[in-house]
């Protein structure tokens, strides 16, 4: 569902889906072919969202900017289920796994690995291409390119499921 808020309101791309049990509130800002999905809360209320093209964010996730500020998501970034992102910052390609937090003001860099279940903290920066783990996350290594396969292949795969619930929709079954 969207909401307009303080006379500001979600702007999505071509080729975006946003399901319909999503919330985004205010300004939030989407570009073409991302996936929103269901349950994903997305606050642009005090604070604006954007997020780039091909990104998926995924069922369950938190999203909101602290006052005045901005959440930058960049393109073809993957943020798992569950996750909770309060950051300034997230580059292309990076991947945030199920349940990861980043704190406030944090920054991700691109085609960077944020581990399941890790917690980036408030203002930490997380360099480029590497794959970071624990709480607090620290880098256990570098991202290899079979990393890098394997999460093109993820992204184009939300990118399809995203055109497929464009086109087709969600049909109700009553029992």
């Amino acid at each position: 569902m969207l909401y307009r808020f303080r006379d500001r309101e979600p702007k999505f791309g071509k080729d975006t889906y946003v399901s319909e049990h999503a919330l985004l509130i205010g300004d939030v800002r989407i570009g073409d072919e991302c996936y929103i999905g269901h349950g994903a809360i997305l606050r642009g209320d005090y604070g604006a969202i954007e997020i780039g093209s091909g990104t998926a964010v995924e069922e369950g996730v938190v999203m909101h900017a602290p006052p005045g500020e901005v959440c930058r998501v960049g393109e073809k970034v993957t943020i798992g289920h569950g996750a909770v992102i309060h950051s300034k910052s997230i580059g292309d390609y990076a991947v945030i796994g199920m349940g990861a937090v980043l704190s406030i003001l944090s920054e991700v860099g691109e085609e960077s690995i944020v581990a399941e279940g890790s917690t980036v903290k408030m203002q930490q920066v997380i360099p480029s291409g590497v794959v970071v783990s624990g709480t607090p996350a620290k880098v256990v290594k570098k991202v290899t390119e079979e990393n890098k396969t394997f999460w093109r292949w993820g992204k184009q795969l939300y990118i399809d499921l995203a055109k497929e619930y464009i086109q087709n929709g969600m049909h109700r079954v009553d029992s």
